[in-house]
């Protein structure tokens, strides 16, 4: 695989570039800084060696490695800004001062993120679109009506570990062991306005849970009004709940 190719080291090297493993600096406290295993972390954590396997595992986000919604989500502002120019995350939006003037809170960038070759950020990009406009992407039910193009992944997150003869059954298992459902993406994909991260606790598969709630959450923000008419109804009341309808019903809408 790429994984066992590139080996544990050079991987934590390249995604510590995109704040997995370190906090975002989010301007408030309690952040968690999740993890970005290592050859030298599992040795001064364990007191172990590294073995292949486990790089295997971690090339698909698993195994040791931890990472929070919000970096997720500034991770993946940086794939939509191709490495350039992006913005720190932050709570603080403007203050006011004793003249009652507003003044916008200053942005912070995150270090440039450089590769070999531009064209790797097209390559991803590319099928991440796909993820979700092309008929066998796991999020094409999301994307093929929407008014704009996403760029987009789903995900899972295990609960609990399975015995290696062991198969998940979700109509087997109690709710609270299901799987998390994960969706990242960002919008629209060729003039990046948006980027997002949803993880639905027990929601099973990420492109029926966490996708679905992405969509709405995206329209909202870049959707006028008369378009979010057309795409959710007539029905459409901008004042009725913080998504304009019940989510879970919007949910609905998209998931037919």
């Amino acid at each position: 695989t790429l994984a066992t190719e590139l080996g544990i080291d050079k991987i934590s090297e390249f995604l510590s570039q995109f704040n997995l493993g370190s906090r975002t600096e989010l301007d408030t406290w309690g952040e968690a800084k999740g993890l970005m295993p290592s050859v030298q972390w599992k040795k001064a954590v364990y007191g172990q060696p590294w073995y292949p396997g486990e790089t295997v595992i971690t090339g698909i986000g698993q195994g040791y490695m931890l990472a929070t919604p919000l970096q997720l989500a500034a991770a993946t502002s940086a794939l939509a800004m191709r490495g350039h120019e992006v913005l720190r995350p932050r709570f603080l939006r403007s203050t006011r001062n004793q003249d009652q003037r507003e003044e916008l809170a200053s942005a912070m960038a995150m270090p440039n993120i450089y590769v070999e070759n531009e064209l790797y950020w097209d390559q991803v990009i590319a099928a991440m679109v796909e993820v979700v406009h092309k008929p066998n992407g796991t999020a094409f039910k999301i994307g093929k009506d929407a008014k704009y193009k996403i760029a987009g992944k789903t995900g899972t997150a295990q609960v609990f570990g399975l015995a290696e003869d062991e198969e998940y059954d979700e109509e087997k298992i109690s709710k609270k062991l299901h799987d998390h459902g994960l969706f990242i993406a960002f919008a629209p994909a060729e003039d990046p306005k948006i980027a997002i991260a949803v993880i639905v606790e027990n929601g099973g598969g990420g492109s029926k849970s966490a996708a679905p709630v992405a969509r709405i959450v995206m329209d909202h923000y870049l959707l006028s009004k008369e378009e979010l008419a057309e795409t959710y109804g007539t029905s459409y009341d901008s004042s009725f709940e913080p998504f304009g309808q019940s989510s879970s019903a919007l949910a609905n809408v998209l998931a037919r």
